[in-house]
Parts: structure tokens; sequence; C-alpha cells
């Protein structure tokens, strides 16, 4: 019986501080992760702008995707989160908001890197991604 109580007590004493956070705490995070996300996706845009400076007909297509991709992201976060707020979530709404932003926003981030990194030569189907 010692022995389950001393693991036990070992378990819960290094069980990390973010385990222990409150709503409010979870709540920053996540909308601090989203901010992240958010900023990483505006270096990845304007690194392919800059890149790009020079091809206007592309830029213009890539910039109406890009402000397709907003309205989607706005649709969907809006119908996923259709209720009233304070009926279903009450305080972990914005954990539940953000968390969903920042995972759009990568997904979102990670569709455009093609454009500023490149693929490998010999894809007969990048289009106008690079090729390194």
């Amino acid at each position: 019986m010692r022995v389950v109580l001393l693991v036990a007590l070992f378990f819960f004493a290094s069980v990390p501080a973010a385990w222990a956070q409150s709503q409010a705490d979870l709540n920053a995070s996540a909308c601090q992760a989203a901010k992240k996300a958010d900023a990483e996706l505006n270096a990845v845009y304007n690194a392919i702008i800059q890149k790009n400076a020079g091809e206007k007909a592309f830029l213009d297509k890539f910039k109406a995707a890009q402000r397709a991709w907003l309205a989607f992201r706005d649709a969907e976060l809006a119908a996923r989160f259709k209720v009233d707020p304070s009926e279903m979530y009450a305080s972990s709404f914005n954990l539940c908001w953000c968390t969903a932003l920042a995972e759009l926003t990568e997904k979102r981030t990670a569709q455009l890197k093609p454009w500023r990194d490149g693929v490998v030569e010999g894809d007969i189907c990048a289009g106008s991604y690079p090729v390194h």
C-alpha cells in the first residue's frame, strides 16, 4: 500500500504545471498559439509576395486565392461555432475558437510554403510553384 501511495505522490508531484492551468490561462494560451500561427502565415505570405514581385498576373491570382481562403476561414469558424457561445461553450469558448483558428491557419501556411520554398524538379503538376 505504501508503494502505491509513493508512486501516486511521485506521479502527481511531477505533473506539469500546464495541466493545472485555469480556464483563463488555457484560453490565453490557445489564443496566443493562434496569433503565432497568424504571424507565421503572414511571414510566408509576404515572402511569396516579395519573391514574385515582378509577376503581376501570378500575384493578382495569388492574392485573390488568399482573400478567398480568409472568407472560407471565417465562414468555417462561423459554421463550426454557430450556436450562442455562452450556451454551449461557456468560459471555454475562446479555447475552442482559438484552437480551431490556429489549426486552420497552420494548414493554410503549409499550403503556401511550396510557393516560398519551391518543389522538387520533375513534378509535372507543380504549376506555379518554383522548382529547386
